[in-house]
C-alpha cells in the first residue's frame, strides 16, 4: 500500500468538489538530467499544502524512486516561501463536514512516512517561510538548504492544534529540550539558527541559491558524497551569536524539562525575573495566549515521541488530527483559525479556557486508538528503514 492506494474506509470520504475545479498545477515537475525538480506552486497561498499538492508529491516521489534514470530529487517553493504548512482556511470551511478531511490527512501522513524513509537522495531548497507542516516536510530531507531569508516556526499550539507531519518524532530529537520549547512557544528560528538547531543541514546565501541548483542538476550521479560536496561549495559555516535563543539552551533545558505545562510556565516565569533574561517575557506572553488544550496535547505528543518510532508517531499524529477535526473534546482549532485568518480579531475564545480545566481524561480521548482498526494509518513497520532524519544535527556545520 502506498500514497496512491487507500483503505476502502478512507476512500469513501471524498474530497469536496470545489477542490477538483482547480486547474493550475499545485506542483510543477521538471526532469533535468539525472535530477527531478518539484516546485510547490501556490505562492498566493504561501505554498500551503493542498489535497492536490500532497497527492502529486506522493505520486512523483513514488515514481522517481522506481525510475533507474532518476538519481536525486529537489524540492523547492515558488516565490519567497517554502511552505506555510496546512491549508487552514480549507479546514475551517470544511468544519461542518469534518470527515471530508480524512482522505487528505491519510495521504499527507503517508507522504511524511515516504519522505522519512526515501531510498534516493532528496534535497530541499527552503528559501523563505517554513511553518508547521512545512518544517515537517523540510527537516526529513537528506539535504536541507536554508538561506538568510528562511525562518521556521511551529505555531500549532497557538491555533489549538498539535505539531503534525512527523514533528512529534523530529522535535524530541533536537538538542536538549529545544523541541518542547519550539512546540509550545511557536518561536521563530531564522537562517543559520535553523541549521544550528538541526532542522536543516546547510546554510547558503540566497544570492547563491540559483547557481547551487544549477550545479546540482549538472552532476551525473546521485551519490550522497557528490551531492554533499556540491552543496558544501556554496554553503557557509554557521556561527550563533549570544542574542540567539540557541545560546539560552541551559535555561530552556531546565524549564522545559518540567513535567507539566503549568510547571514549565512557573519555572520560566521565575527565570524571567533574573537579570539578563528580558527575552523570556515576550515568549511567556505568546504561550499564555495559546490554546490550553493545544499546549497540553503538544507537550504530551512530543514527550511520547521521545520513545516512539517514526511509525508510532505518525499513527498517533493521525489520530490526534482526526479527533481534533471532529471536535471530540474541543473546537479550539476552528476557533484558532477563525481568530487568526478568518475574522483576524486575534482574540480566540478557548474551550477549555485555562490549563487547569484540561484534564488527562480528555487528552486520553484524543490520543486513544480508533475503535475501527481500518481507520488507523496503515504504514509499514520496518525499523531498519529508520531513521533517515534522526541525528542530522550532529553532521551540521555547528554543534550545540
Amino acid at each position: 500500500m502506498g500514497i496512491t492506494s487507500l483503505p476502502s474506509s478512507i476512500v469513501t470520504s471524498l474530497m469536496p468538489p470545489e477542490v477538483m475545479k482547480q486547474n493550475r498545477e499545485d506542483v510543477i515537475a521538471k526532469e533535468i538530467g539525472h535530477g527531478r525538480v518539484l516546485t510547490l506552486n501556490r505562492p498566493d497561498h504561501l505554498n500551503s499544502i493542498s489535497e492536490k499538492m500532497v497527492l502529486m508529491l506522493g505520486q512523483k516521489f513514488e515514481k522517481y524512486e522506481k525510475d533507474e534514470n532518476v538519481e536525486f530529487v529537489i524540492v523547492k517553493g515558488a516565490g519567497r516561501t517554502f511552505s506555510a504548512g496546512g491549508e487552514l482556511k480549507r479546514l475551517y470551511d470544511g468544519r461542518n463536514t469534518r470527515d471530508s478531511c480524512l482522505e487528505f490527512g491519510y495521504r499527507l501522513y503517508w507522504f511524511c512516512y515516504q519522505l522519512q524513509t526515501y531510498k534516493k537522495p532528496h534535497i530541499v531548497l527552503a528559501h523563505g517561510m517554513s511553518m508547521g507542516g512545512g518544517v515537517g516536510l523540510m527537516a526529513p530531507m537528506k539535504f536541507s538548504v536554508v538561506t538568510e531569508r528562511t525562518f521556521c516556526s511551529i505555531p500549532e499550539a497557538n491555533l489549538g492544534y498539535h505539531p503534525d507531519c512527523g514533528l512529534s518524532y523530529i522535535l524530541p530529537r533536537l538538542p536538549g529540550r529545544l523541541g518542547e520549547y519550539l512546540g509550545l512557544t511557536g518561536a521563530n528560528l531564522k537562517g543559520k539558527e535553523v541549521v544550528a538547531a538541526g532542522l536543516a543541514t546547510h546554510f547558503v546565501p540566497s544570492q547563491k541559491l540559483f547557481q547551487l541548483e544549477k550545479s546540482l542538476l549538472s552532476i551525473n550521479n546521485g551519490e550522497e558524497d557528490t551531492i554533499r560536496s556540491v552543496i558544501d561549495e556554496f554553503s557557509t559555516n554557521v556561527q550563533i551569536d549570544e542574542r540567539s535563543v540557541l545560546s539560552k539552551l541551559s535555561i530552556i533545558d531546565d524549564c522545559f524539562s518540567r513535567e507539566t505545562v503549568e510547571e514549565i510556565l512557573d519555572s520560566f516565569e521565575t527565570e524571567a525575573c533574573k537579570k539578563g533574561n528580558d527575552w523570556i517575557m515576550p515568549v511567556l506572553k505568546s504561550i499564555k495566549k495559546a490554546s490550553p488544550i493545544g499546549l497540553k496535547i503538544t507537550l504530551r505528543s512530543i514527550r511520547e515521541g521521545r520513545t516512539q518510532t517514526l511509525s508510532e508517531c505518525l499513527r498517533k499524529e493521525f489520530r490526534i488530527t482526526m479527533n481534533t477535526l471532529r471536535t471530540i473534546i474541543s473546537d479550539d482549532l476552528y476557533e484558532g483559525i477563525r481568530a487568526a485568518i478568518i475574522d483576524k480579531d486575534k482574540s480566540p475564545k478557548w474551550n477549555p479556557s485555562t490549563l487547569d480545566k484540561v484534564h488527562d481524561e480528555q487528552l486520553d480521548l484524543i490520543f486513544k486508538p480508533f475503535e475501527e482498526h481500518d481507520l488507523e494509518l496503515q504504514i509499514p513497520i520496518n525499523e531498519e528503514e529508520y531513521c533517515r532524519w534522526e541525528g542530522k544535527y550532529e553532521s551540521s556545520s555547528y554543534c550545540l
